[in-house]
């Protein structure tokens, strides 16, 4: 182990550039939830399991306009969740070291929760969207807007939210996180493509570099 820790560090210290890939596993030790397999989901949220639902069926789009105050008792209470969590010294030890690097740092994530740009990153590409951003479930428009304002009053004895629930900025119609979920033809990715836009060309200023 010794050995294999000295040469990761050697390549991270010989690196033109840094490259972050994570997934669920790396909000765990700040205390969120990686939702791993329907046990692990329903311990972090136990009315659910009295209700059966798992993550896949909760993260289902349709719900937003079949039963809202679900989709937004979900939604709402991770909104809170990520907004109230300190991210870990773990990524402060990863920005310090991508930033140390003459070609910086970049993030690609599964992630929505947002800890990366909480923790000092400024290039992260979030491939499945982001719970800090909205867009209107009717797709009245392409807008994609921050969640800054938006508070959602959930009942934590049913998870279900109470109104008023996040509205549309164009059309005041319902609105959604703009998140890629299960089965979900409606996402719009274009704030997710603008960040990959940015990955793949700092990757092509560091064709061989880049260490991983």
């Amino acid at each position: 182990m010794r050995a294999e820790l000295e040469r990761a560090a050697t390549l991270i210290a010989d690196a033109d550039a840094l490259l972050i890939c994570a997934g669920a596993g790396m909000g765990v030790d700040s205390g969120l939830p990686d939702f791993r397999g329907s046990e692990g989901f329903w311990q972090a949220y136990p009315p659910y399991a009295r209700l059966g639902l798992n993550f896949a069926e909760l993260a289902d789009p349709r719900h937003f306009a079949d039963d809202p105050e679900l989709a937004w008792g979900f939604y709402g209470h991770r909104l809170h969740l990520y907004r109230r969590t300190v991210p870990h010294e773990g990524f402060r030890l990863l920005r310090e070291w991508g930033e140390a690097r003459p070609g910086g740092v970049h993030v690609f994530t599964s992630n929505v929760d947002g800890q990366f740009q909480k923790a000092g990153f400024g290039q992260v590409a979030e491939v499945h969207g982001s719970i800090h951003h909205l867009q209107c479930l009717a797709r009245c428009g392409d807008d994609i807007w921050p969640a800054d304002d938006v508070e959602v009053d959930v009942d934590e004895d049913t998870m279900r939210a109470r109104p008023p629930l996040p509205s549309c900025l164009r059309c005041g119609g319902p609105a959604r996180p703009n998140i890629l979920m299960f089965g979900d033809l409606d996402w719009l990715p274009e704030r997710t493509e603008r960040q990959l836009d940015a990955l793949r060309a700092w990757r092509r200023e560091h064709p061989r570099a880049a260490v991983v």
